[in-house]
Formats: structure tokens, sequence, C-alpha cells
């Protein structure tokens, strides 16, 4: 017997069709595992990426200039430098060598303030005065740092012949011209950042960073200087030549007979009424 609208079906067939629906549950019950292991797979996958890129991203950060500046320790000399001969110059340890060229005793306008060594123009009643160093230099490679008033005006003076009948450290030194961007001789050939002054215009052109840290290197070695600024060579000279007589016969220099002839002596870094700024200045001897 049968009911209207139905359809009688055999056990065979009814043994189908429940043999059909448990497989369609049992492959939508692999689907959903296989969903959820896949889906899990990759939100570890995405948790591993995003440590890593965090990892990276704190990583990249050291290797900016901003994050390498802050992080620098300044005045200090590595082990490295120390077994290559690095010294530091004017006495950044006991602050006992900054004595003034020809008044060593002088209440100077030279201070050290927050480890950077600075010229007080600003307090008239220090002694003003070149800053010069304890003793004599004949071979050897100066590097340090310095910033600068935009209007101006210090250097650095090697060969210095710290004697009682020579005022001032420039008329023996030949000078490492240091300058302001905003200075009225910044643009002046002889007179640039760098230059060899007044004897040779820069050798390859570079700018000062103005309100910023500017690196200066100078060499000796057997009378040959070269000058650096910023990494750039910016003077050549061979001071024990025949042609360098010529040059300060042909300048004012001619009339301060102790000027540019040796090619040994101390180091002066040049006091001229505005605010300098030192830093990082060593010394070794080649």
């Amino acid at each position: 017997m049968t009911l209207r609208g139905f359809h009688r079906i055999s056990e065979i067939e009814f043994g189908q069709i429940l043999f059909l629906s448990l497989t369609t549950a049992q492959q939508k019950q692999t689907t959903l595992n296989m969903y959820t292991k896949i889906t899990g797979f990759i939100i570890a996958l995405l948790v591993m990426v995003s440590c890593k890129s965090e990892k990276k991203d704190e990583t990249d950060s050291w290797r900016t200039k901003k994050a390498a500046v802050e992080n620098a320790t300044h005045n200090q000399l590595l082990d490295v430098e120390k077994e290559q001969g690095w010294e530091l110059l004017f006495g950044w340890v006991t602050l006992l060598e900054r004595q003034l060229y020809n008044d060593p005793h002088a209440d100077s306008v030279w201070e050290v303030v927050d480890g950077e060594l600075h010229s007080n123009a600003n307090d008239e009643s220090l002694t003003a005065g070149d800053l010069v160093s304890d003793k004599s230099y004949s071979n050897y490679e100066l590097l340090l740092e310095w910033k600068i008033s935009g209007n101006g005006n210090s250097g650095i003076f090697i060969n210095v012949q710290e004697l009682p009948q020579v005022p001032t450290a420039w008329q023996s030194g030949p000078e490492y011209q240091i300058l302001g961007a905003d200075h009225m001789d910044y643009d002046v050939p002889e007179k640039r950042p760098g230059c060899l002054y007044v004897f040779l215009p820069q050798q390859n052109t570079v700018e000062v960073k103005q309100g910023e840290w500017n690196k200066t290197r100078i060499k000796q070695v057997d009378g040959k200087i070269e000058f650096y600024l910023n990494g750039v060579l910016t003077a050549e000279e061979d001071l024990s030549s025949p042609k360098w007589e010529q040059k300060i016969a042909e300048t004012h220099f001619s009339k301060y007979p102790e000027f540019g002839k040796t090619t040994e002596g101390k180091i002066a870094l040049q006091y001229w009424y505005f605010e300098t700024w030192f830093r990082n200045i060593k010394i070794r001897e080649l």
C-alpha cells in the first residue's frame, strides 16, 4: 500500500540515500576542518610576519642618521682609536690644557658646556684670545667637529710658534678657515671655509652646514698638508717648498717674519668675537 503523493522505495534505495547523506555530512565536516586548519595557518603566518616586520623596523630605526647622532658618544676615544694612537686634544678629561696663546693663566672666554668647547662671546669680563695646545706637532692627523654662528669667523692655526715677540697665533701659523654661511667673506674664494686662508681657494667646492656640526680633518706629513671639510679635500700645500715661500712674499703675511717658516708647532683655535663650538677634537702623530 502506498500513500498518495509518495513513492514507495525499496530497502536498497533507502540504504543508498542514507549512505549518501552520511557521506555528504562527512565531507562537509572534513571541508570545515580543512578550512579551520587553513585559517589557523594563515593567522599564524600573519603574526610571524608582523613580528618580523616590527623587529625589522626596530632594527632599521637604529640605522638612521638621527639615531646614530643621538646615540653617539662624544669626546671619548674607542679602544681601537687608542690602539691607533689617537689622543684627545685640549684636555677633555682634565680640562687643564685650555690655555690662551701667550696668556696661560687668564680667565679665558673658552669654556666647556654640555661636553662642547665653546667660545663665550657674551661675557666681556673674560679674556679674549686663541686657545693653544700645550705641545708642538709635526707629522700628525687632526680630527674635530665644529659649528659657528651665522656671521661668525674662526679658524685652526697650525705650526704655531708661541713666542713673546709674536703677539698672536695667526702671525706665525697658517690657517684652516672656519666661517659662518652668513659672513660677508663667505663667497670670497680664498676665504671660504676649509681654505688655506688667503692662499688657496677651495680645491673642491663644499658648503658649510649652517647650524649643524661640520667635520674637519687636517693632515701634515713632512710639511705637506691636506685640509678636508665634511669629507671633501679643500686644500693641499707643501709648506717646505720654495713655492710656499714665494706665496707668502706675495701677501700681507710677508710682514711677519715667523709666519709659515716651520713645519712643526702648536695648534690653536681662533677666537674672533663670535660664538664657536668644538667637540671630538682628537689627534694622532704619524
